[in-house]
């Protein structure tokens, strides 16, 4: 390491959202850690979420009432601590019966193996009560309502006219996932001197020690007391690189789109619908930034390196949105972005994927005479439930290692969320007259970064260049980003520093001038960035779908 030691506490493999989690919570106890990415920081999973904080109401029918109770704790802490990165979303679930589907829940409940269908008002009304009840600690959100067929047709007049009623609740959504994942690392690094991480590594094998080799080519061997594979859906994978043989996680695919819809996006009026589509899958549609997110699907899958959102899946969506919403016209040139992930689910011989439970656990492979740390494998989990479930692993950690906690993350501010201003528009006009920026800009970045936009507006100045098309990005905030964020490849600021991609804002013009910066900054050779550009216009028209004009 760069002071010449290798021995540490504890080395965490897998920088998605519960390997950050972890690691922030461990370097805020003291310890000496080190994370490893084979990508970059929040690439895998963690982006690729339906990118909601949530509850889990649907998990009250399959009876998981602690991992229901855990998670709207979780979303009502993350309104608090990352106030800048989660917000409220208010949510519309369409009832097209009175009275079905109360056997098969209770069948449900009690350990059948197919789902509910066709969840009338009563079995809705009596969940949505529930999660009122689950949710009622740190309470930051109204209750739920129920509202007439009548009343749900004049909030949203495209809806199909076939309910008889509609269900009202809030949940939350997470603005932009990978820059969540992002900050929590960062947080790590600003509480712990010796701690480092690392993305675009590759880890070499194991013995008494774990070999892997930087980005920059430098190989390094390392001597944790304890090794956790935070690795989601490549933990078996990664187990087998440190020489452990085992069958820990049986994945499912979820894929999502956004679709460029004005239209779709004024008759949401902000609010997500989170509907049962024909064939009895939960889907829903909301908008993000500006776009309509329609997700997800749930098919068995066990390759995250090759994942993308499939024609029949586009084809899925496409006609669950025009039967709930025969209001409104939607096509497939209206798709910007698709994307596509696999949940790191324990293995299960569930027949269907959706009774897989999306609890957490923590098995454990203790050390042998060969290995001289034990494994301990991250295996399921939310991204709502990513610091409860690290605050638990943290504690076994702790206890092992014979140290205390001395500082609990609970009520930790994430990144940006660090003394959030109570009034935006008075920290905006402060920072303005700090600054030169104008007050506008000033609320655009505290939108996007949270108080770490003091930086940025400082090293923007007072005159920031737009990029060509993307304007409300500037040139001097990429260069930040690229300073600042641990950027390695291109594909690192365009997919998950900004949001250009996600959003389909994203064109030729704006992706050569982010290339010319970063060329600059991270001191490119000419080969080096016709590579980089290469690389990444793949990725977005392979990976995403996009096509950039």
């Amino acid at each position: 390491m760069a002071d010449g030691t290798d021995d540490i506490d504890v080395l965490i493999l897998g920088a998605g959202i519960n390997g950050a989690g972890l690691f922030r919570d461990l370097c805020e106890q003291g310890l000496r850690c080190v994370l490893l990415d084979k990508d970059d920081f929040g690439s895998g999973t963690s982006a690729a979420p339906s990118r909601l904080i949530h509850g889990g109401i649907k998990y009250l029918e399959t009876g998981e009432f602690r991992l229901v109770a855990q998670s709207t704790l979780e979303r009502n802490l993350l309104l608090r601590n990352a106030p800048h990165l989660v917000t409220p979303l208010p949510t519309l679930i369409p009832i097209f019966s009175w009275l079905k589907g109360i056997p098969a829940a209770i069948r449900t409940l009690f350990g059948a193996t197919t789902a509910p269908r066709s969840r009338g008002a009563v079995l809705i009304k009596i969940g949505l009560w529930l999660y009122d009840l689950y949710g009622a600690r740190h309470r930051v959100m109204p209750r739920h309502a129920l509202w007439s067929r009548a009343k749900a047709l004049r909030e949203i007049p495209p809806l199909t006219p076939r309910i008889v009623a509609a269900g009202t609740y809030y949940d939350a959504k997470v603005a932009c996932p990978e820059r969540l994942v992002l900050e929590l690392v960062l947080d790590g690094l600003a509480a712990s001197g010796e701690s480092r991480a690392f993305n675009h590594v590759e880890l070499l094998g194991a013995g008494s020690r774990v070999r892997f080799r930087t980005c920059e080519g430098e190989e390094h061997a390392l001597r944790p007391r304890i090794v956790v594979n935070a690795a989601g859906p490549w933990i078996d994978r990664v187990n087998a690189t440190l020489g452990l043989t085992t069958k820990l996680i049986g994945g499912t695919k979820g894929s999502h789109i956004l679709l460029d819809h004005p239209g779709l996006i004024r008759a949401l009026k902000g609010r997500m619908i989170y509907f049962e589509a024909d064939d009895g899958r939960i889907c829903l549609v909301y908008d993000y930034l500006g776009r309509a997110l329609v997700g997800s699907t749930d098919i068995r899958d066990d390759d995250p390196d090759t994942v993308r959102c499939e024609e029949e899946e586009i084809a899925y969506f496409l006609d669950s949105l025009r039967s709930l919403l025969p209001g409104i016209a939607v096509s497939r040139d209206q798709i910007v972005y698709t994307y596509s992930g696999i949940r790191p689910l324990p293995a299960s011989d569930a027949s269907t994927p959706g009774l897989i439970s999306r609890d957490h656990s923590a098995p454990v492979i203790e050390a042998s005479d060969t290995r001289p740390w034990p494994v301990i494998s991250l295996v399921g989990g939310k991204w709502t439930t990513f610091r409860g479930f690290a605050e638990e692993v943290a504690d076994t950690l702790l206890a092992r290692l014979g140290h205390d906690r001395r500082v609990s993350t609970r009520d930790l501010p994430i990144g940006g969320g660090r003394d959030f201003p109570a009034d935006a528009g008075a920290w905006a006009a402060r920072m303005a007259q700090e600054t030169g920026a104008a007050q506008g800009r000033a609320q655009t970045l505290l939108a996007r970064y949270g108080t770490r936009a003091g930086a940025v507006l400082r090293h923007e100045g007072a005159a920031p260049v737009p990029l060509p098309v993307a304007g409300d990005y500037s040139e001097q905030e990429v260069d930040w980003l690229l300073q600042n964020e641990r950027v390695v490849h291109l594909a690192d600021l365009i997919l998950r520093r900004t949001d250009l991609a996600v959003t389909g804002r994203l064109t030729i013009a704006d992706l050569e001038r982010m290339a010319d910066l970063a060329a600059f900054t991270l001191n490119w050779d000419a080969r080096r960035r016709r590579a980089e550009l290469r690389s990444t216009r793949a990725v977005l028209e392979n990976r995403h779908g996009m096509v950039l004009r």
